[in-house]
C-alpha cells in the first residue's frame, strides 16, 4: 500500500512538472505573435516605452551628429570624433547643453513609436497570413515597417524640427516653446513639415532595411522566436547600425531642411528657405561634394546601434511579460 501510494504521489508530482513545463514551453511559443484578443494598447504600451528609451538614453550623441551633419560649421563647432565633440560641449556649453531639445523628443516618441509598433504588428500579421500562410515573410516585415513608418513620421517630424535647431550651436531660440512661437510666426506651420517627404524617403527605406535585417538575424541566433534577451540586443543593434549606414546621406539632406542652415545657404546665395529633397542634394553637393552626404555617419551609426538595440530588447520584453501574465490569467480562469 504504501508503495502504492508513494507511485501514485510521484505521478501525481510528474504531471504537475510537466504541466509547468507545458505552459512554459506555450508562453515562450506563443509570445512572438501576441494573442489575437491582446488589445491594441498592449502594443502602443510597449512601443511607447521603448521609442521614450531608445531616443533618450544616447540623446547626448545625436546632439552631436547633428552637429557634424553641419555644412559649414562655426569653428568653433568642428569637432574630430564624437568624444572629442561631447567633451568640448560639455567643457564650454555646460553639462546640459548635449540634453538640449530632449523634452520634444520625448513628448514626440511616446505617441509616433505607440502608433509605429502597433501599426508594424497589425500589418506584419495580416501580410504574413496572406502571403506566407501565417509564417514569417521578409516582404511583409519590410511593407508593415514602411507603412508604420508613414504615421511614425507624420507625429514625429515636428518634434525633429524643433529638437534639431535647439541641438545646433549658437542656437538661438531660449527654450522649447520659444522655437515654437519663432518658427510659427517667420516661417509659418509648413516648417514642421518641409523636410517630410526626405524623412520618409529616408526613414522606409531605413524602416524597411531594419526589419528585414532584424528579422534574418532573429532567423539566425533565435530560430524558434522565444524570448532571448541576447538575441533581440545583437540583432537589434546589426539592424540600426546597418540601417543608420546606407541613409546617412539622405539624413544629412533632413538636417539641412529642419535647419535652414543660414551659413551654408548665404554661401549658395539662397535667399529665403531651402525646400525640397532636390533642392536638398544639389545644396549638400555644391557644399562638400560626394564626401558631405556622410558628414556625421560615425556619430550616427554610434546613436543607432545601441538606440535600436535598446528599443528592441524593451519591446520584446513587454511583449514577452505581458503575454505571458494574458496565458497565466487565462489558465487561472480555466482551472475554476
Amino acid at each position: 500500500m504504501e508503495l502504492s501510494s508513494d507511485r501514485a504521489v510521484a505521478a501525481v508530482e510528474m504531471s504537475q512538472m510537466k504541466g509547468k513545463d507545458d505552459e512554459s514551453v506555450s508562453i515562450d511559443g506563443d509570445y512572438e505573435s501576441l494573442p489575437p484578443h491582446v488589445s491594441v494598447t498592449t502594443h502602443m504600451t510597449a512601443g511607447a516605452v521603448a521609442g521614450i528609451l531608445e531616443h533618450t538614453v544616447m540623446y547626448p550623441v545625436d546632439s552631436v551628429k547633428t552637429r557634424m551633419q553641419s555644412l559649414q560649421p562655426d569653428p568653433n563647432a568642428q569637432y574630430k570624433s564624437v568624444y572629442e565633440a561631447l567633451k568640448r560641449i560639455v567643457r564650454t556649453e555646460g553639462i546640459f547643453r548635449p540634453l538640449r531639445g530632449l523634452n520634444i523628443t520625448m513628448m514626440g516618441a511616446g505617441p509616433a513609436h505607440a502608433l509605429y509598433f502597433a501599426c508594424y504588428e497589425r500589418v506584419k500579421g495580416s501580410l504574413s497570413d496572406i502571403i506566407q500562410s501565417g509564417g514569417n515573410s521578409h516582404i511583409a516585415n519590410g511593407v508593415a515597417g514602411s507603412v508604420a513608418t508613414v504615421l511614425h513620421d507624420a507625429v514625429m517630424n515636428p518634434a525633429e524640427v524643433v529638437k534639431q535647431r535647439m541641438q545646433m550651436y549658437n542656437s538661438p531660440y531660449r527654450g522649447l516653446l520659444d522655437c515654437v512661437r519663432t518658427v510659427t510666426h517667420t516661417e509659418g506651420i509648413g516648417a514642421f513639415y518641409r523636410s517630410y517627404s526626405t524623412q520618409l524617403t529616408m526613414n522606409i527605406p531605413f524602416q524597411a532595411v531594419h526589419f528585414i535585417t532584424y528579422e534574418l538575424m532573429q532567423e539566425q541566433l533565435n530560430p524558434h522566436r522565444h524570448y532571448n534577451p541576447g538575441s533581440h540586443i545583437v540583432s537589434g543593434a546589426a539592424a540600426g547600425a546597418i540601417s543608420a549606414a546606407v541613409t546617412t546621406p539622405l539624413d544629412v539632406c533632413k538636417t539641412l531642411l529642419n535647419t535652414q542652415e543660414n551659413v551654408a545657404l548665404n554661401c549658395m546665395n539662397i535667399s529665403g528657405h531651402l525646400t525640397g529633397m532636390a533642392n536638398a542634394f544639389r545644396t549638400v553637393y555644391r557644399l562638400g561634394g560626394v564626401a558631405a552626404f556622410f558628414k556625421g555617419i560615425q556619430a550616427r551609426i554610434i546613436y543607432q546601434m545601441p538606440s535600436t538595440a535598446i528599443a528592441w530588447s524593451v519591446y520584446e520584453f513587454f511583449k514577452y511579460f505581458l503575454t505571458k501574465q494574458q496565458l497565466e490569467q487565462e489558465a487561472r480562469s480555466g482551472q475554476l
